[in-house]
C-alpha cells in the first residue's frame, strides 16, 4: 500500500494541465488518430488548461487581499479560515480511501459503459478526489473502510449519471459535442439547478426576465461583457476595502483582465478537443450506430468561455460576502474558495439557458448552504488536515467555502451515520434526480436538433 501511495503521489504531483493532455494524447493514438492530430489535440488542451489555471491564479492573487482587507477595515472577526480546496485534497490522498478509489472508480466506469448504463467516460482522474473525500471523512469518523469506499462509489456513479444528463446542456449552450463536466461539486448540482429553473418558470413576471450576456450581446449594452462586470466588481471590492485610488484602479483592471483571459483560454480547450470528439463519433457510429454517443467528462474549465458562466460567478462573489456578514450561525468569511463560485455554478448556468438572473437567484440559497456546511465541518477538516501533515500559520480552524460546504457530501456523510434527517432527504434527492433526468433528455433532444440543423446548413 505504501508503494501504491508513492506511485499515486508521484502521478498527481503533476498539474492537471499536464496529466490530462498526456491522457488525451495516448487515447487519441489508441483510437488511431494521426500522430500530428493527436499531438495537436493534447497540446491545445494543455495550453488551454494551463491558460485557465494561470488566469485563475492571477485572479485569486488579486481578489484575496481585497477580501482580507474588507474584513480588517470593517472590524469583522470570523473564527474559521477559508483556505480553499488543497487541504481537502491532502486529506483525501493521505487516507487509505484515496489510493483505493482510483482503480475502483475506473472499474465501475468501464463496467457501466460496457453495459450501456452510462455514456460518460471519466477521464479526469485528478477530480476523483471529489468522490473520495467523503469516503475519507466517513472512514475517519466511523472507522469503516467498507462504508467509506461504498460512499465513494455511490458518489462516483451519481456523477457519471449527472454527466449523462448534463451533456445536452453543454452542447445546447456551448456547441461542444461529446463533452460533459467532471467535478462532483459542479455537475452534482444539476438536479437542484433544474428544479430551481422550473420554480422560476412558474413565477409570473420573473419567468420573462432575462439577462444573458452570451446571447443578448449588444442588446444589454456594456453589461453583456464579463470584462465590464469584472471592472465594476473590482471597483466595488476596492471601495469596501478602503483602497487608495491607485490600488482601486489596479484591482479593477486586474479583475477585468482575468474575466477576459479565462473565457479565451477556456475556448481553446473546446477547440482542441473537437477533432478527437469527431473522430470517436465516427468510430462509435461504425460499431454501435449513430445513436450511441459517449461523453468525455472534463474539468469545468472547458465551459469557461461561456460569458454567462463568468458573469454569474462574478456577481455571486460580493453576494457571498454580504451573506457571510448577515447569516446567523456562519463562522467563515469566503476567501480561498470564493473565486470557485465561477466554477461550481457552471452547470446550473447552462441549465438556466445562460440566464444570469435565474442562475444568481438559484445560487443565493446554495451560497448560504455552503457557508453553514463549511462552518459545521471546520472542526473535522482541521483535525484531519493536521493528521495529513497540512500546517497553516494560524491557530484558527480551517475549511473550504464551496468544496468544504458541498451539500451532496454533507448529505452522504450523515446518511452513512444513519442520521434520520439524511434518510428522509433521500426521497427528496431521488425526486430531484428524476426531474434532472427528464429535463436532461429534453436538453439533449434540443442539442441534437440544433446539430442536425447546423449540419444541414453546412451541407447546403
Amino acid at each position: 500500500m505504501q508503494t501504491l501511495t508513492r506511485i499515486i503521489d508521484s502521478f498527481f504531483s503533476f498539474p492537471a494541465y499536464v496529466m490530462l493532455p498526456l491522457i488525451i494524447f495516448v487515447m487519441a493514438l489508441i483510437v488511431r488518430m494521426k500522430f500530428r492530430d493527436a499531438f495537436l489535440v493534447g497540446l491545445r488542451l494543455g495550453a488551454g488548461f494551463a491558460g485557465v489555471f494561470i488566469a485563475f491564479d492571477f485572479f485569486v492573487a488579486n481578489i484575496s487581499p481585497a477580501v482580507e482587507a474588507i474584513s480588517q477595515v470593517r472590524g469583522l472577526d470570523f473564527p474559521v479560515l477559508d483556505v480553499g480546496w488543497p487541504p481537502l485534497a491532502a486529506i483525501t490522498w493521505g487516507s487509505l480511501i484515496g489510493p483505493l478509489s482510483i482503480p475502483f472508480v475506473i472499474l465501475v466506469n468501464v463496467v457501466m459503459i460496457s453495459l450501456r448504463w452510462t455514456r460518460t467516460v471519466y477521464i479526469d482522474l485528478w477530480n476523483i478526489w471529489h468522490f473520495a473525500l467523503v469516503g475519507a471523512l466517513i472512514q475517519a469518523t466511523t472507522g469503516s473502510l467498507v462504508l467509506g469506499l461504498a460512499a465513494t462509489l455511490v458518489l462516483a456513479i451519481y456523477t457519471f449519471k449527472m454527466g449523462d444528463f448534463s451533456a445536452g446542456y453543454v452542447e445546447r449552450e456551448t456547441g461542444l459535442r461529446s463533452v460533459t463536466i467532471s467535478p462532483l461539486s459542479v455537475v452534482g448540482l444539476l438536479p437542484y439547478g433544474t428544479v430551481m429553473d422550473w420554480v422560476w418558470d412558474h413565477i409570473p413576471g420573473l419567468r420573462k426576465w432575462e439577462f444573458n450576456p452570451e446571447k443578448q450581446g449588444r442588446s444589454i449594452g456594456l453589461l453583456g461583457e464579463p470584462m465590464v462586470l469584472g471592472l465594476l466588481v473590482g471597483l466595488g471590492l476596492a471601495v469596501a476595502a478602503a483602497y487608495n485610488v491607485r490600488d482601486t484602479l489596479e484591482l479593477a483592471i486586474h479583475i477585468a483582465a482575468a474575466m477576459f483571459l479565462l473565457p479565451t483560454a477556456g475556448g481553446l480547450i473546446g477547440k482542441g478537443f473537437a477533432p478527437l470528439g469527431d473522430h470517436l463519433k465516427i468510430i462509435l457510429a461504425r460499431r454501435f450506430g449513430d445513436e450511441h454517443d459517449l461523453y468525455f467528462a472534463m474539468d469545468t474549465a472547458v465551459i469557461m468561455s461561456h460569458k454567462s458562466v463568468m458573469a454569474t460567478g462574478l456577481l455571486l462573489m460580493p453576494i457571498a460576502l454580504v451573506l457571510a456578514f448577515i447569516i446567523p450561525g456562519n463562522r467563515v468569511l469566503p476567501l480561498g474558495d470564493l473565486p470557485n463560485l465561477i466554477s461550481v455554478m457552471g452547470v446550473i448556468v447552462l441549465a438556466s439557458r445562460g440566464n444570469v438572473l435565474r442562475a444568481v437567484l438559484t445560487g443565493i440559497p446554495l451560497t448560504a448552504a455552503y457557508l453553514w456546511i463549511a462552518s459545521a465541518f471546520a472542526p473535522l477538516y482541521t483535525r484531519l488536515s493536521t493528521s495529513a501533515g497540512v500546517r497553516f500559520a494560524t491557530t484558527r480552524e480551517i475549511t473550504a467555502f464551496t468544496d468544504g460546504g458541498n451539500p451532496l457530501r454533507f448529505w452522504i456523510y450523515y446518511l452513512a451515520q444513519g442520521d434520520i434527517w439524511a434518510i428522509i432527504a433521500t426521497g427528496v434527492v431521488a425526486l430531484m434526480v428524476w426531474h434532472a433526468f427528464r429535463h436532461g433528455r429534453a436538453a439533449l433532444r434540443e442539442a441534437h436538433a440544433g446539430r442536425r440543423d447546423g449540419d444541414a446548413a453546412l451541407n447546403r
